[in-house]
This record gives C-alpha cells, sequence and structure tokens, in this order.
C-alpha cells in the first residue's frame, strides 16, 4: 500500500473513532449512543472503560505493522503490543459484560461474538509471540485488528445499509419512519462490519500478500 493511502486510511480510523467516543467524553449518561439498561447501575461506566480500551486499543495497534517502525524500534513495538494485548483483553471481556445487557437479542449476538472473536485472536497472536513464532504472530494479530476495526467499519458501512434498506422498501420509509429504519440497520451493522473486515484479511493472507514486509 502506497503512503497516501496509508496516510488516507489512518485518517479516516482515527477521525472515526473519535467522533464515536467524542459523545463519551463528557462522562454523561444522556449523551450515551447505547441503550442503557437500568437493572444494571455501572452499565454506562462499564461502556465507557470498554469503550476506552478500544480506543487505546485502535491508536496503539496503528503502529504495529509497519516494517519500519518494527525495524527501527523493536522495544516500542513490543510495549505498544503489550499496550494493544492488554487493552483488547480488558475491553473484551467488559464487551462481554455489556452483552448480558443489550436489549435486542440480535444485536446482543453480535457483540457476543465480537468480543469471542476478538479476545481469541488476540490471544492467538499474543501466544505465538511468547514463542517467539512470527510470521504466525503476525497473521494472527492481523486478524485481531480487523476485528478492532469493526467498531470504524461498521460505523462507515450505515451509508450503505441504507441505501440497500431503501431500495428493498422501494426508496419508501418504513411505518416507523427514519427512527425505525436507523434501528434496523443498527441491529446488522456490526455483523456486516466483522463479516467484510474478516472477509477481506483473509482475502489478502490467502492470496499470500506479504502484508507486513
Amino acid at each position: 500500500m502506497s503512503k497516501k493511502w496509508s496516510v488516507f486510511f489512518i485518517i479516516l480510523i482515527v477521525g472515526v473513532a473519535i467522533a464515536a467516543v467524542f459523545p463519551y467524553v463528557t462522562l454523561d449518561p444522556a449523551r450515551s449512543r447505547a441503550t442503557l439498561n437500568p437493572s444494571f447501575s455501572l452499565h454506562y461506566t462499564v461502556l465507557v472503560v470498554h469503550i476506552g480500551f478500544a480506543l487505546v486499543a485502535l491508536i496503539s495497534g496503528l503502529f504495529q505493522f509497519p516494517a519500519q517502525f518494527r525495524a527501527r524500534y523493536p522495544s516500542w513495538h513490543r510495549a505498544l503490543g503489550r499496550v494493544y494485548v492488554a487493552s483488547v483483553m480488558l475491553s473484551g471481556f467488559l464487551g462481554l459484560v455489556i452483552t448480558l445487557y443489550i436489549d435486542s437479542f440480535i444485536k446482543a449476538m453480535a457483540f457476543l461474538t465480537l468480543s469471542i472473536v476478538w479476545l481469541f485472536t488476540t490471544w492467538k497472536g499474543f501466544r505465538f509471540a511468547v514463542k517467539r513464532k512470527f510470521p504466525e504472530h503476525r497473521l494472527w494479530m492481523i486478524r485481531s485488528y480487523a476485528v478492532t476495526l469493526v467498531a470504524t467499519s461498521a460505523r462507515l458501512i450505515v451509508p450503505f445499509c441504507i441505501l440497500i434498506y431503501l431500495a428493498m422498501h422501494g426508496f419508501h420509509l418504513p411505518e416507523g419512519g427514519r427512527e425505525q429504519m436507523i434501528a434496523d440497520i443498527l441491529e446488522v451493522n456490526v455483523w456486516l462490519g466483522l463479516l467484510v473486515n474478516l472477509f477481506l484479511v483473509e482475502w489478502f493472507l490467502l492470496r499470500g500478500r506479504k502484508l507486513l514486509e
């Protein structure tokens, strides 16, 4: 990938991440984009901590893949790798907790699957690094970061989902109007983001692309 495209994707990833996190900076539960379960008093706190560690994972993961960075700053690569793994583990386990309090079953299953795949791929990558099996380590960390980026891709595909949704409904809004359309899309956008990311990563890996060289 060219340097210009790399910079473009980094700006896009960080920009979408900042937009997603911004409502939670004030620590005001009323601004939460996720529906909070009143039966779980710590729901908002757990959600904010989950989002915070996910952001740390996303930012620290950006530095893990450029070969130049790994070659010139190996100690930084290892340190940021540990930060990434720790952030994923903490955010992933909190994601499992949040899953128990999501009102929609479809959305809950999406977040459950996302959290499990995230934890599994990251753990595999970490274990291969410990065993000094670096080619396998890199492959699994690419998969892990693909799951990390679902938070970005799930939001980026929403406009495409809206277009498809309207096309399937004869370009008319459903009975519930715009709110119902968005609610329906948010039931599936995480699933689609996860599928798209994993498909693209596996496609590149199976084609033998040397992504890290």
